[in-house]
């Protein structure tokens, strides 16, 4: 299983080298393979190949873990997410250019040229080769340590390279807060923390998204867990704090101060205690955020650029796909009116926010489990209803729904959803693909979807029979 599942990321780092965005200054970018359809769609197939070795590794640890007992099965999710992350620890950013803009926007904080003023255009230079040309002239929304992380590597390099394996290196900070995290918010909600840990540390969403393409997001998730995590063993000032530190990789990580507010408060409290604890928690965590800004020399400049991912029109973004159509019957009408699509991203947006106000008025106090699964209903809400989502954004929610007791239903949706989040990755709007390489991808996907679906459901069945052919054992007269 180990080694099924170092092949299968050993295979996605092969086949992102051609695959991949990459400076054209790269002495990898002149790789044969890279431009022409047949070398392309032999990166695409060892990508996929690779991606559903892994899913499959994932899928067998998870019946492993389930079937076992004992501390050896955590030890055995971390040796996973450890092998398993090792391939792509110096890969290229991968299913997402984003990689490459965090490098340039780390050189201009470097040379004190505010990101949150200027677009990564004004460099010139390898730096930006790669960076997503819709992203040349726009200022970025993240916070300011990933940044100021993204300042200090560029003081040792300005290889573009180099520093997206600095970022990847930010990304593992997250892995590893979710690692010490992830188990005692499972115990504290009465789950099994070796197999929480299995459905998040070493599945395909975190090292596709997280590791692979190196997204802010898993820091920030990172941070989320562990906010809570300290403030459910009652320290929720310093829960109250890492949420600060998780808003200021990007600002939807602060969510998790309605959760830790809610398990500071004693059982059954008022809604005028937890208002009082709501406005101590937020000042603590504004706090936080805006000292970070201050010590780190780039101020809350990211204010002005919260509407920058707005921009796009994401496909998986619900409100705006339900705006678009509702646009294109109000044109076919004739009729006229404000756009659609921006009274929906709107009213999505109200919706999350009006979800996370409810929760914190209303859900039970003091209790860990409750706290939990709140954190993972508010960050699915914002995810599901926001104006624009992308295929990482699941991992807002994914250590908390993971760690909260669920049904059998909800529970295997979980694990196919997470499981096919990491399969789908190649297919992500933002890269542009070409339209052979979407129709392959598309059909290799889909094979590989089925396959390790119906393999994981026979596994299931066979382990079951086992159990119920295995015989009683039958206590001895004494």
């Amino acid at each position: 299983m180990l080694t099924r599942g170092v092949l299968g990321y050993v295979l996605v780092l092969l086949g992102g080298l051609v695959v991949s965005v990459l400076p054209v200054s790269s002495p990898l970018d002149d790789l044969p393979l890279r431009h022409d359809t047949p070398g392309r769609l032999v990166g695409l197939v060892l990508v996929i190949g690779g991606l559903g070795l892994g899913g499959h590794a994932w899928l067998e640890l998870l019946r492993d873990v389930r079937r076992g007992a004992g501390a050896a099965r955590m030890l055995l999710v971390h040796r996973a997410t450890a092998c398993w992350s090792l391939p792509l620890l110096l890969a290229p950013a991968m299913f997402s250019r984003d990689g490459w803009s965090y490098a340039a926007q780390g050189v201009m904080a470097r040379i004190g040229v505010s990101p949150y003023e200027h677009g990564p255009g004004v460099l010139r230079g390898e730096v930006v080769e790669a960076v997503d040309p819709m992203w040349l002239d726009t200022a970025t929304p993240y916070g300011p340590l990933p940044l100021a992380w993204g300042a200090f590597a560029a003081g040792f390099t300005r290889e573009p390279w180099d520093l997206v394996v600095a970022h990847r290196l930010l990304a593992l900070a997250g892995l590893a807060l979710l690692a010490w995290a992830v188990p005692r918010l499972a115990a504290a909600a009465g789950r099994d923390p070796a197999y929480a840990a299995a459905l998040v540390l070493p599945s395909p969403l975190v090292l596709a998204h997280g590791v692979a393409g190196l997204h802010n997001d898993l820091l920030m998730v990172g941070l989320m867990a562990a906010a809570l995590a300290v403030a459910v063993e009652r320290h929720w000032v310093l829960g109250a704090a890492l949420g600060g530190a998780a808003a200021a990789v990007k600002l939807p990580g602060g969510l998790v101060c309605v959760a830790v507010a809610l398990v500071a408060l004693p059982a059954a409290a008022g809604p005028a205690d937890r208002v009082r604890r709501l406005v101590a928690v937020a000042g603590v965590s504004g706090g936080v955020l805006v000292v970070i800004g201050l010590v780190t020399g780039l101020g809350v400049g990211w204010v002005h650029a919260l509407g920058v991912p707005g921009v796009v029109r994401s496909p998986l973004s619900v409100t705006t796909q339900v705006g678009e159509l509702l646009s294109w019957l109000q044109q076919l009408a004739g009729l006229p009116g404000p756009s659609p699509v921006e009274v929906l991203r709107l009213s999505g947006t109200v919706l999350a926010l009006a979800v996370a106000a409810v929760c914190a008025m209303r859900a039970p106090t003091g209790r860990a489990s409750t706290a939990v699964a709140v954190t993972g209903l508010v960050a699915l809400a914002t995810v599901v209803l926001g104006p624009v989502v992308h295929h990482w954004y699941a991992l807002w929610a994914l250590p908390f729904l993971a760690a909260t007791r669920l049904g059998a239903r909800a529970e295997a949706a979980l694990v196919g959803f997470v499981g096919l989040a990491g399969l789908v990755a190649p297919l992500d709007s933002t890269l542009r693909a070409r339209g052979t390489d979407i129709a392959v991808a598309v059909v290799l996907v889909l094979g590989v979807a089925v396959a390790q679906a119906v393999g994981h459901r026979r596994a299931l069945e066979t382990a079951a029979r086992g159990a119920a052919e295995r015989p009683t054992p039958v206590s001895q007269p004494g």
